[in-house]
């Protein structure tokens, strides 16, 4: 459950933190809260707990499939306490 207080993810603070973390050269962030209604996570607002992340960076070359998420993770970590529940990662 979010608090009143914490803002609620937004697909462009999602982008700015990952441009700041791994300089991409191909990002999408995607809102795909709406689509999981009553799915675990999600809340009444529709917004801001599932998201989809198209990236590439030049700091995932040499790195196997499981680091690359990681790195994105790992950038998107503080938003976790925000109410983001699940990042669909596609690593392009």
């Amino acid at each position: 459950m979010t608090s009143t207080t914490t803002p609620l993810p937004t697909p462009a603070a999602l982008e700015a933190a990952l441009r700041e973390a791994l300089a991409p050269t191909q990002l999408e962030v995607i809102d795909e809260s709406a689509a999981h209604a009553g799915h675990t996570g999600a809340n009444a607002e529709g917004y801001g707990t599932h998201f989809r992340v198209r990236i590439a960076s030049p700091l995932f070359e040499g790195k196997p499939r499981v680091a690359r998420h990681r790195l994105v993770y790992d950038a998107l970590q503080v938003f976790i306490a925000q109410g983001l529940h699940a990042i669909a990662i596609e690593v392009l």
